[in-house]
């Protein structure tokens, strides 16, 4: 028998100050079975980094073909295609053909990675890499709750996000491009 996503319920009190956006919204993610917290955290992370109306969650580790997040046009075009993690080279070229901007927010031990694949992709024109440190995004999605109320303040690319725990400070290193 097939393991079932898990939901979790998403209450974001987000106030982007770089961009002037500012927005309460409610709204369900699936978490996939083989997918950990650290992933969910990061995907909810990358939503609040370019948010936008259009912006929805792919099918990500359901289907290959999706990225984590996208944002498409009303044509059809994608527009905004967003990864999290570590993908390869080819991956990321795979990607920058099918979307007029690709941004990815990498985590996780990223030394090996980061000599392999950043210096393989830095001639595409239309990828973004951005890097969480391991250390506050552990400590930010630890026994994430099933309802998830989270207030992301974005200022100067650094992320403040306060639940009621307490309030963490996500910084991000472009690795490649910026947001």
């Amino acid at each position: 028998m097939a393991l079932q996503a898990t939901p979790y319920k998403v209450e974001l009190n987000l106030t982007d100050l770089d961009r002037g956006v500012y927005e309460n919204l409610r709204f369900t993610v699936a978490r996939h079975p083989s997918e950990t917290e650290e992933r969910l955290g990061i995907r909810l992370i990358a939503y609040a980094l370019w948010y936008s109306e259009q912006l929805a969650f792919g099918r990500g580790l359901s289907d290959v073909d999706e990225p984590a997040l996208w944002e498409k046009s009303l044509d059809g075009r994608v527009l905004h295609w967003i990864e999290v993690g570590q993908p390869d080279a080819e991956r990321l070229t795979w990607c920058s053909r099918r979307a007029e901007r690709v941004s990815l927010v990498a985590y996780g031990n990223l030394r090996v990675w980061q000599g392999k694949v950043v210096d393989a992709v830095k001639g595409l024109k239309n990828l973004s890499i951005a890097a969480i440190e391991s250390d506050s995004l552990a400590e930010l999605v630890k026994d994430l709750p099933r309802s998830i109320q989270w207030g992301v303040m974005i200022s100067d690319g650094t992320l403040f996000i306060t639940d009621e725990r307490g309030q963490f400070e996500v910084s991000l290193q472009w690795l490649l491009g910026e947001r």
